[in-house]
């Protein structure tokens, strides 16, 4: 049989015994939520803030409040505050702390619902992590840029279906993935304006008959626009029920993952045995238990299994709304864990592909005889047919036929004679052997968005200039 619980829960007067034991520790949040400590006394200080504003409190016992609030978060910094999982979440253990110190305390819950309190921490929390994020990101991409500068000059084959396509200089592949990361950057961004509209003063589903001034709490808070104007939630079911922010924000939080996941992913090829295009720093990688040659990349293969995880939280957050009626259930307790976990696994990821990809060297050598394949300027070959005036699917076929020539005779597409070539397309010059030319080659992809050395030189400057 259930335990039975004698505390007292603050929502007890209309029941004749406690909770049992086992109930509390099924529905206790504190575990997890006390982790919003810091915005719930905000939130709590706004509140003692508007109800002196309004006159349901004085100012004495708004400044009491107040000062009772700072003590008690002085010592959660401090880490001597005992948290009660009887008092099942992060406001009441603080708001049942402020009593035994403050008198006035009884009156703070005035015009307030846990509802809209935790509504309201909650988009401070986001507020902050995707300021965080973005900062995070922002070294990031530092990085990247300061490492694309470094490898300007070397070339390697450029890939699709993992089968070599056309060469590229290694700046122009880790840009590739500066662009990926800006628009991760961005995203926060915008998910932060969205966050950034005060639901306290909403209740528990329909606000309150109180005189209360909502703009007062938002504008205390920090809910303004760029003019300074508070911005509150215009409907205050929506403010206590919705749960966009915490899917937008997972679903930022998946995509960055999907995008480190995929750095993660070349690397590894880059560092492995078959490539040899790059060496990962000893301090992010293993060794073998037993093969004592290994060097294992493990902080990319972890990367890649954390960018799962960020996909796990955001479907768990899709699955627990997808059905529930307005406003509040219970379910949305287990709201914070998923969103939690994806703040904090965005930010050391980040920061471990950061070192990661800082200490990385990347090895010319190989990189060259990779780049030297003639294969890669097959296209190049067909555009030098298109120069003369041949359609280009005339040219690509024409192509084709002159590499399936080079595989019968078994030499470098390249290394075919003039006669060979002809033979196929009377169109080829002397000069057909001229497409191989790298340098050249690569000089001839000078308009925007390609990797021509110039292009590459200014979106490194431009990028500087944006991570300034």
């Amino acid at each position: 049989m259930a335990k039975k619980s004698t505390a007292q829960a603050t929502w007890g007067g209309r029941f004749s015994e406690g909770p049992a034991e086992l109930m509390l520790r099924f529905s206790e949040s504190v575990s997890f939520d006390k982790r919003l400590a810091p915005y719930d006394i905000q939130g709590s200080k706004a509140q003692a803030a508007m109800l002196a504003h309004v006159g349901i409190i004085t100012a004495k016992e708004r400044d009491a409040i107040h000062k009772g609030l700072d003590a008690i978060f002085a010592e959660i910094n401090a880490g001597k505050f005992t948290w009660d999982i009887a008092l099942e979440d992060v406001h009441m253990n603080i708001e049942q702390a402020l009593k035994k110190r403050v008198p006035a305390a009884a009156k703070l819950h005035t015009a307030r619902s846990r509802n809209d309190q935790v509504a309201t921490d909650m988009r401070l929390f986001f507020k902050d992590a995707a300021i965080r994020i973005q900062e995070t990101l922002t070294e990031l991409l530092r990085v990247l840029v300061d490492v694309a500068g470094q490898n300007q000059k070397i070339y390697i084959p450029g890939y699709t279906h993992l089968q070599r396509a056309q060469p590229v200089s290694v700046a122009h592949h880790l840009l590739a993935y500066v662009e990926m990361f800006g628009r991760d950057r961005e995203r926060f961004a915008a998910f932060a304006e969205r966050a950034n509209w005060c639901p306290l003063g909403s209740g528990a589903i329909a606000g309150t008959t109180l005189p209360i001034d909502r703009e007062f709490s938002a504008k205390y808070l920090g809910f303004v626009d760029a003019k300074g104007r508070p911005q509150v939630t215009p409907n205050s079911m929506d403010a206590v029920a919705d749960r966009d922010l915490f899917i937008e924000f997972a679903s930022a939080c998946a995509l960055c993952g999907v995008h480190f996941s995929r750095v993660a992913e070349d690397m590894i090829l880059w560092s492995s045995s078959e490539f040899g295009f790059a060496v990962m720093p000893d301090n992010f990688t293993t060794g073998s238990s037993l093969m004592p040659q290994k060097k294992n990349p493990d902080s990319l293969e972890i990367l890649r299994g954390k960018a799962a995880r960020l996909q796990g939280n955001l479907t768990t957050l899709f699955t627990l709304v997808k059905g529930l009626p307005l406003t509040y259930n219970r379910d949305l307790q287990d709201d914070k864990p998923p969103v939690f976990d994806s703040c904090d696994t965005v930010i050391i990821s980040l920061e471990v592909l950061r070192e990661t990809l800082q200490d990385m060297k990347v090895n010319a050598a190989r990189c060259a005889a990779a780049v030297a394949d003639p294969l890669l300027l097959a296209t190049d070959l067909a555009d030098y047919l298109v120069r003369k005036g041949v359609p280009f699917r005339d040219a690509h076929h024409a192509v084709g036929g002159v590499v399936a020539l080079a595989e019968k005779q078994g030499v470098p597409l390249n290394k075919l004679t003039l006669e060979q070539v002809r033979g196929v397309d009377k169109n080829f010059g002397s000069d057909w052997v001229e497409v191989f030319d790298l340098p050249t080659a690569m000089r001839s992809r000078e308009r925007p968005g390609m990797p021509g050395p110039k292009q590459v030189t200014s979106q490194i400057a431009r990028w500087k200039k944006l991570l300034k």
